[in-house]
C-alpha cells in the first residue's frame, strides 16, 4: 500500500471540511470552465503550504490546478471564515476524545497592538567616526 503524502485530505478529514465550505452555483448563461474540484484545490493548497513553494509553481501535472486557481480559493475561504470553523471543529473533536491537554494551553495577550503606543525609543547614536576638529 501506498504511503499518503502530507498534504492528501483523507476521506475521514474531507468528510468534515466539505460542509464548512460555501456553495458556488455555476452559471448557466456564459458559464465558462468548469470550477476546479474543491477537494483537488485543497490538496493544491496544502501542497503550496507544505513545501513552500510559489504559488505560481505549482506542477499542473498534479492535478491541483493552477497556482493562482488554488490561491483564489485560499483567499475565498478565508474571506469566507472556512479555517476558522475548521479550527473550531477539530478542537471541539479532539476535545470530545480526550486528546487535548489542556494544562498545555496558554493564553498570552502579548500579540494585542498598544493602540496608543509605547514611549518612543531615543535617537540611535552616530557609530561613526567623530568629525576631526577644525584647525583653521
Amino acid at each position: 500500500m501506498a504511503q499518503r503524502r502530507p498534504w492528501e485530505v483523507e476521506d475521514e478529514l474531507w468528510e468534515l471540511i466539505e460542509p464548512l465550505l460555501p456553495k458556488v452555483e455555476r452559471r448557466f448563461r456564459h458559464p465558462g470552465r468548469k470550477r476546479l474540484d474543491d477537494r483537488r484545490a485543497l490538496c493544491g493548497i496544502l501542497f503550496v503550504l507544505y513545501t513552500g513553494m510559489p504559488w505560481e509553481f505549482l506542477p499542473q501535472e498534479l492535478g491541483y490546478g493552477s497556482g493562482m486557481t488554488c490561491w483564489r480559493r485560499l483567499r475565498d475561504w478565508t474571506e469566507a471564515g472556512v479555517w476558522q470553523r475548521l479550527h473550531e471543529l477539530l478542537l471541539a473533536k479532539l476535545n470530545a476524545a480526550g486528546l487535548i491537554d489542556w494544562s498545555r494551553a496558554a493564553i498570552d495577550g502579548s500579540h494585542v497592538r498598544a493602540l496608543k503606543g509605547g514611549r518612543k525609543p531615543d535617537r540611535a547614536r552616530s557609530t561613526g567616526p567623530a568629525p576631526a576638529p577644525n584647525t583653521m
